[in-house]
């Protein structure tokens, strides 16, 4: 099992920043990829952006390209998520996912004037 715990969500005006911390726990060793989705109320949960636990590999949703960096650092078994550049639909809760299979509480984004 692998455990999730995701933080560094809040309010944020447009145009403003934040940075997205999940730190993983538990099987850590048996995970080959991390990402970050998000779901804004009353849509589905969407893919936001994914990174290869060697870091070689990252993608992201084309919304989201140009504006958030994820990286990782596996000495401390956490995955970032700098979101720069914010805009009010960029409002959701973030998951943080590992190996597509599990999935942090979740930490809410708000931008808003």
């Amino acid at each position: 099992q692998v455990q999730l715990v995701e933080s560094g969500g809040g309010l944020v005006q447009p145009g403003g920043s934040l940075r997205l911390s999940c730190a993983a726990s538990g099987r850590t060793f048996d995970i080959s990829t991390m990402g970050w989705f998000r779901q804004a109320p009353g849509k589905e949960r969407e893919f936001v952006a994914i990174i290869s636990w060697n870091g070689r590999f990252t993608n992201y949703a084309d919304s989201v390209k140009g504006r958030f960096t994820i990286s990782r650092d596996n000495a401390k078994n956490t995955v970032y998520l700098q979101m720069n550049s914010l805009k009010p639909e960029d409002t959701a809760v973030y998951y943080c996912n590992a190996n597509y299979a599990f999935w942090g509480q979740g930490t809410q984004v708000t931008v808003s004037s």
